[in-house]
């Protein structure tokens, strides 16, 4: 029982039940979410004992309803360990994660339940009324199925060996991929460049240098220090003239995880292996083929003819770009100087900014964070979706970064909450991300039990490099893009319209759940919007209108790269999660395996290295994607058709906002996802318009 002075004892009073991080400290969290445990574990022996003929009330509501502390205690846990992290809490993390495994375990794998599902299943088949003479609509039919699968793809069928070796594969796994996601944010923070002569940072502008020297002194070192981002390409590679330095970043981006104290080989392999064994004992081929079952897109075969479709187009085209680059080059290097991957993304910035007159240094200043925040990213919000925002310095956040707003519909009802966590830090890991703190829910009340209605309180976390104090946060306009990117998951939560849990918000498949957040990115380049957002940050001057042409031109320019490097990282992705159940890879095999998978798909192209190699996979060894990183193209197909729909009817108009949200944004896991998709487009998706955004029209279907 958790004292009740405990401040996740009882629901947060703040608004939205936003989490007390004022007055929360590490040591909250073991006896939060051991007691939370103990909790559910209770409200389950009551639903699996219940001598009451099984009924969706006395089941599965009640499976919703229970574990409303852990829940709580989870979701402040998980996100703080991702956002904020020092050693402590990461060792509460390690000591919890085979704990709660094994408490999920006992859930998941508990045949009384199962068999109490199935018999609702089987009673409420063809819309007949369960025991109790309900009649279940279609979301409480989708919760009941969702409920029933997971249970079954998790194991609870099996027999009782096959289950013991389940809960032993579960636990070790938890331990496994918390543990990479520790030492790949380790190795990425002992990775960063420390740089002592001045003249190597020339192609930095000021506030560049001012933040490097910064996060020096930080360290408590002399000089300057250019911190890493999670992928293999770093953004300082487009604009360090120092040759010898752009290839320092590059190897210590390319080898982190690779020897040395955080060595990320051995956790990879055996997680690897283990998927495979888990695949293998719960009936499928290996772990893809597990993953796919619950995911839009058909099969593995499906997914790997989307990928290797557009290899041979992406690879020329990419090759094509790097006979340019190469002349870029040896204008300045001389006629021997042979391009390197260190060298492409330096000499694309030049090649970009020559053929669109553009220049990316003198851009920044107009793509300041405040103003791309909240005269960009939340007007389009405002204009798609009636929605308004109001920034509450009052209420607490668990770094002083981080800002909240209260987001209002048009009606000036209060719809949840939105925390902009914004700034890079050695707390936190690399990339970025959207989380929930609050889901949004409405469960009714049933069989004597209140009804619990909450609304969202959502997170969006990026990793911009952190200004001088005092000086503003510019953009380059990837980062822009990101911002947008990461908004269109929070509005999947903040617009959620479900009434139960296990359905709300971006619970969806992953190959489904980039689908919004892609059509938003959309908006950071709208005519309309960006004269509002992009100003120059001292004069309040919009961005140029030749700049603003050649800017939107240059968007399309390096498709070539960018198809390749992430194909070859969704490939990567298969190749790791193909394994069959007692095929493994040793962990100095790991170079070689990747070599050879790239191979075998055409996609060795050693100027272009995959977006991410192994031993810095987070998305797939640590964040939620195995064999689903593919999610981003599978998803860009939805999206760049969705876009082809925006721009027929009008662009950035309410209507078209009403039309998404309705079909799409407020629809959670309730529905059909590609009935969802054709109710919004009146049709299935067309792959031709995301063939002709990555400029791979001439590989066909």
């Amino acid at each position: 029982m958790l004292d009740p002075t405990h401040p996740l004892a009882a629901p947060s009073t703040l608004p939205h039940g936003l989490p007390p991080f004022d007055v929360l400290r590490t040591e909250h969290f073991a006896p939060a979410l051991r007691a939370g445990m103990a909790q559910q574990r209770a409200e389950v022996e009551v639903i699996a004992t219940d001598s009451a003929p099984a009924m969706f009330a006395n089941t599965v509501a009640a499976l919703e309803a229970s574990g409303e502390l852990l829940h709580r205690a989870t979701n402040v846990f998980s996100n703080l360990v991702s956002s904020h992290s020092d050693e402590a809490l990461r060792a509460v993390e390690a000591e919890l994660a085979p704990e709660l495994s094994a408490h999920g375990d006992a859930i998941t794998l508990d045949p009384r339940l199962f068999a109490r599902l199935t018999v609702v299943l089987e009673q409420t088949a063809g819309g007949a009324p369960d025991a109790d003479g309900a009649v279940l609509d279609a979301e409480q039919r989708t919760v009941l199925e969702r409920w029933h699968r997971d249970l079954a793809r998790a194991g609870a069928g099996l027999d009782e060996a096959a289950k013991a070796r389940l809960r032993e594969l579960n636990g070790e796994l938890s331990r496994l991929t918390t543990q990479f996601g520790t030492e790949l944010l380790a190795a990425t923070n002992a990775a960063a460049v420390h740089v002592t002569d001045e003249s190597e940072l020339a192609g930095l502008s000021a506030g560049e240098r001012a933040a490097a020297a910064q996060a020096a002194e930080a360290r408590g070192l002399q000089g300057w220090v250019l911190p890493l981002s999670l992928p293999t390409d770093q953004p300082v590679l487009a604009s360090l003239d120092h040759r010898g330095l752009r290839e320092r970043v590059f190897r210590a981006s390319t080898t982190r995880g690779l020897g040395g104290e955080h060595d990320t080989r051995s956790l990879l392999t055996r997680i690897a292996a283990l998927r495979a064994e888990r695949a293998g004992l719960l009936g499928a081929a290996h772990h893809a083929e597990h993953v796919l079952e619950v995911a839009t897109a058909p099969s593995v075969e499906a997914v790997m003819d989307l990928l290797t479709s557009v290899v041979p187009a992406a690879v020329s085209n990419a090759r094509g770009e790097a006979l340019e680059l190469v002349e870029e080059l040896r204008a300045l290097e001389g006629d021997d100087a042979a391009l390197r991957p260190w060298d492409w993304s330096w000499a694309a910035a030049r090649v970009r900014a020559r053929r669109f007159s553009l220049d990316q240094a003198a851009l920044k200043p107009y793509f300041e964070l405040d103003a791309v925040i909240t005269r960009g990213v939340f007007a389009a919000a405002t204009a798609l979706y009636g929605l308004t925002f109001t920034e509450r310095p009052d209420l607490p956040v668990y770094h002083p970064d981080v800002r909240t707003w209260e987001v209002f519909d048009s009606a000036g009802t209060s719809v949840g909450l939105f925390l902009g966590d914004f700034f890079a830090r050695e707390s936190k890991r690399g990339g970025a991300w959207m989380s929930h703190y609050v889901k949004q829910q409405a469960q009714p009340a049933v069989g004597g039990r209140p009804g619990r209605t909450t609304r969202p309180v959502v997170v969006n976390n990026l990793n911009v490099p952190r200004p001088p104090d005092g000086e503003p946060a510019l953009l380059t306009p990837d980062e822009v893009e990101t911002a947008f990117h990461e908004f269109g998951h929070a509005l999947h939560g903040l617009l959620s319209d479900v009434r139960y849990p296990r359905l709300s918000g971006t619970t969806v498949p992953r190959d489904f759940v980039e689908f919004p957040s892609q059509v938003n990115e959309v908006w950071a380049w709208d005519p309309a919007l960006l004269p509002a957002y992009a100003r120059h940050v001292e004069t309040g001057e919009p961005l140029p209108a030749e700049q603003v042409a050649a800017l939107l031109a240059s968007r399309s320019y390096g498709q070539g790269f960018a198809t390749t490097e992430i194909v070859a990282a969704m490939l990567l992705d298969q190749a790791w999660h193909q394994l069959a159940p007692g095929e493994s890879v040793a962990p100095d095999e790991v170079e070689a395996f990747e070599a050879a998978a790239l191979e075998r798909h055409g996609i060795a192209v050693e100027l272009v290295p995959p977006r991410y190699r192994s031993t810095y996979f987070n998305h797939v060894f640590s964040g939620g994607y195995s064999a689903g990183y593919y999610s981003y193209l599978w998803s860009e197909v939805l999206d760049a058709d969705t876009v082809e729909w925006f721009t027929e009817n009008g662009g950035l108009r309410r209507e078209n906002g009403a039309a998404f949200a309705r079909e799409v944004l407020s629809r959670g896991g309730t529905v059909d996802f590609a009935a969802a998709y054709r109710a919004f487009r009146g049709r299935d998706p067309r792959v031709e318009p995301l063939l002709e955004r990555r400029g791979l029209a001439a590989t066909g279907s």
